[in-house]
């Protein structure tokens, strides 16, 4: 039996989004040597999230990404010891730790962001705005479905 509109339309959904991992995969690594030569992509998304947030616990870094303690403590160590993080003890309990981004971390993560930005509205500088607003409120939507 062929597939149904709806399950070609998810067939389709699954390879775009596959397409789209690899692709993410890949930018992923390159902006991780563009930051530091040494931070890994794993480094680099949690140092983004830090950056981001401004400072956090480790577990929360653990939280949003689903990763246990070692790993955290390891990839946030990366951090620290390329310069793009401090480990401090949190003001409000001298038990836990958190972690905030340098100035070099903010410096390094800003202007690559500026450029990526760039280059996005380069490549997609032939789309209507209605075409554009339409695919961010859509994807957000997928988003939030996932949720």
């Amino acid at each position: 039996m062929s597939p149904t509109r709806r399950e070609r339309q998810i067939l389709g959904l699954e390879h775009e989004l596959a397409v789209l991992v690899r692709r993410l995969k890949r930018v992923i690594s390159e902006r991780a040597r563009t930051v530091h030569e040494e931070l890994t992509p794993a480094g680099y998304l949690i140092l983004t999230y830090v950056v981001e947030k401004g400072s956090v616990r480790p577990s929360e870094v653990g939280n949003a990404f689903d990763l246990d303690k070692g790993a955290v403590s390891r990839q946030i160590q990366l951090l620290v010891d390329l310069g793009l993080a401090t480990k401090e003890r949190d003001p409000d309990d001298g038990r836990a730790w958190v972690v905030r981004p340098t100035d070099a971390a903010l410096e390094r993560t800003s202007a690559m962001a500026a450029a990526r930005r760039a280059r996005l509205g380069q490549r997609l500088e032939d789309w209507a705005d209605e075409d554009l607003e339409g695919f961010v409120a859509t994807l957000a939507r997928y988003n939030t479905t996932l949720e």
